[in-house]
């Protein structure tokens, strides 16, 4: 599990400005339901010289977006939107007392909306301000664009960071391939040096990688396979009482150091629903191990 500060737990079971705000004269909303996370951010603007006079959210998310929307309107109120929009994802997690590395795309959610009610707010068709490229994630529609956007920003140089920040390879995994290649060509232009050696410089490192390590380079090379099916073991136990609340069952067949095997039966044979239901396990195991790891059926592992 993941360990979370005081102030996240503040935010989270006390969340500040968690309302709808009838006088918003600015509104911007990221994000999808359908993909495991949406935000609407509302901001009550003085028109007279651009003061954030109020604000207030709605979100639908994990405990860490609940933190981190409660935290970014603490941050606003009372600051102009051109202050305001100098606030970065970072800033919202610093002043959380930080985010756990899986959970930092909250942060980005938030300073999406942020950016978002702005434009909105100045009458500009707001886009994300990345350039628009291939599209890399169809599982969370996450195009070359934007994952160059957050490596250049956040200093990212793995994979499963940018897993963390993008959401983009969370889901099947069919996209790992070309999130590397993206990240490599980053990395290689130098683009994000400056940015990469102050995330380093900040964390005590001494050298800064010159390439992105893979995500069975990142599997932790002690843990033993009982400890590993041991932890594999007990998510997939907590997760049985769901599915088969809906008639299915999972079974933990095999495990390795970057995939694991299951056996779904019962209504989740067969499901429309299949691919979902492996990529929520597997995005399951990714938070509680902390490293990237592929679930597979045992029918697809036969293949």
């Amino acid at each position: 599990m993941w360990n979370y500060s005081e102030k996240v737990k503040d935010h989270f079971f006390n969340p500040r400005n968690a309302r709808i705000l009838p006088d918003a004269n600015a509104i911007g909303d990221v994000g999808s339901i359908s993909c495991g996370d949406a935000l609407r951010l509302m901001l009550q603007v003085d028109p007279a010289n651009e003061v954030i006079l109020d604000a207030g959210f709605q979100t639908f998310g994990c405990g860490s977006a609940i933190a981190s929307s409660s935290a970014l309107t603490e941050m606003i109120i009372g600051k102009s939107l051109d202050e305001a929009a100098l606030i970065s994802n970072q800033d919202i997690a610093d002043y959380l007392d930080g985010l756990p590395p899986e959970k930092m795309h909250c942060s980005v959610m938030g300073k999406e909306a942020l950016d978002a009610a702005i434009a909105r707010y100045r009458g500009v068709e707001w886009h994300d301000d990345h350039e628009e490229g291939a599209l890399i994630c169809k599982c969370f529609a996450v195009d070359e664009g934007k994952i160059v956007k957050a490596v250049r920003e956040n200093g990212l140089t793995t994979l499963l960071e940018v897993i963390h920040y993008t959401k983009a390879g969370g889901g099947c995994s069919t996209c790992h391939e070309k999130i590397e290649q993206v990240l490599t060509k980053v990395l290689a232009s130098g683009q994000c040096e400056q940015v990469q050696q102050k995330a380093y410089a900040k964390s005590g490192s001494v050298a800064m990688p010159t390439a992105p390590v893979t995500a069975s380079e990142s599997s932790t090379a002690t843990e033993t396979s009982s400890e590993q099916w041991q932890q594999v073991s007990a998510v997939i136990e907590q997760m049985r009482p769901h599915l088969q609340a809906d008639g299915g069952d999972v079974t933990l067949i095999a495990v390795s150091a970057d995939k694991v095997e299951v056996a779904l039966s019962g209504n989740c044979m067969g499901c429309m629903m299949t691919d979902m239901t492996l990529a929520w396990i597997q995005q399951k195991l990714m938070e509680t191990l902390g490293r990237y790891v592929r679930v597979v059926s045992a029918a697809e592992a036969l293949v």
